[in-house]
């Protein structure tokens, strides 16, 4: 069992006057903080879907930096290693609509062509997004007893994020490339949430796996956690959590990122074998990013909580290093 702190009830992220509210730092099952930032500048609010089918590995992101919206839409055909890649910049986040809670309320961004709207209610999520030459059309069930991960990050009482990570969802619908259609069947894709919001630090790295199978999915994350008490590991079996409280050590090669990655600790020890590398690079100066996030294949195990090893192999995902000046 981990060491950590679980939070059970609701509960407010953030004090009266925008500071971390030390009640809020823990993990859950389930959605329970409400993320009441205030102030402006340093704020970062964002919902990330990613979703793999046998044909094709869909990536969608509505965020607001303060200053700035940064919204995508990113389509991979793991046959043919062809990317389409549509993104906007919107000044002041002009348009965008973030609901305080993961998992209820509606999501809306706009900008360069791209629209996205993503609309969620206790029983499932509905996710459309359009932009030149793309439609996405997207229902993600939530299973019955089925958890996720949420992790408050206290960098300090002015700086923390709170994220919830929920991996290895059904999800069924239609993907339109080129006015050709490709249907999503929840026989054999799995949808992944990455939801965020919280006041981060202008500089920032880390790294990032998630990979989902028939009842088994993995949630592993590192370096920006690191000496803050809190971790984003975690094992899923048949929908529940087995949280992961150890920092892992993450070992790959920054010369050649389709080399095999290592993650590893008393209760993980996987390997991580990329099958394609997604770039993305901006650089205005004071503000720039470098992500590589891979797409692969998982091997080896991890241990639930009382013990027993869980074989990984076969799963699904990908695994990233993200650098941010933001």
């Amino acid at each position: 069992m981990t060491h950590e702190n679980e939070i059970t009830e609701p509960t407010d992220l953030c004090l009266p006057g925008g500071r971390l509210q030390p009640a809020a730092v823990g993990w859950s099952r389930h959605p329970v903080h409400r993320a009441n930032l205030r102030g402006w500048g340093r704020n970062k609010r964002w919902e990330y879907w990613g979703v793999v089918t046998p044909t094709h590995i869909i990536g969608l992101v509505a965020s607001s930096l303060d200053y700035a919206g940064v919204h995508g839409l990113y389509v991979l055909d793991r046959a043919t290693k062809v990317e389409i890649d549509r993104g906007a910049v919107v000044p002041f986040a002009r348009g965008t609509v973030f609901p305080p809670v993961s998992g209820a309320g509606a999501v809306r961004a706009r900008g360069g062509g791209l629209s996205i709207d993503i609309d969620q209610t206790a029983s499932e999520t509905t996710i459309r997004a359009t932009a030149p030459g793309l439609e996405v059309d997207l229902v993600v069930p939530l299973p019955a007893g089925h958890e996720s991960l949420g992790v408050v990050v206290p960098w300090s009482t002015r700086r923390f994020q709170y994220t919830v990570k929920d991996v290895g969802r059904p999800v069924r619908g239609t993907l339109r490339v080129n006015g050709v259609d490709h249907p999503v069947a929840e026989a054999d894709s799995f949808a992944v949430l990455d939801h965020g919001r919280g006041r981060w630090p202008y500089s920032i790295r880390w790294n990032w796996a998630a990979g989902s199978g028939p009842g088994r999915a993995i949630q592993l994350g590192g370096k920006w956690t690191d000496g803050t008490g809190s971790t984003e590991n975690g094992l899923f079996v048949d929908g529940r959590l087995h949280k992961i409280g150890d920092e892992l050590r993450w070992e790959y090669d920054r010369a050649d990122w389709l080399r095999p990655w290592r993650i590893s600790g008393e209760r993980v020890s996987v390997e991580f074998h990329p099958f394609h590398e997604k770039i993305a690079r901006t650089n205005f100066g004071v503000l720039a990013n470098e992500t590589h996030q891979c797409f692969g294949h998982f091997t080896g195990w991890a241990a639930t909580d009382n013990g027993e090893r869980v074989d990984l192999d076969g799963l699904v995902g990908w695994a990233e290093e993200a650098q941010n000046r933001w």
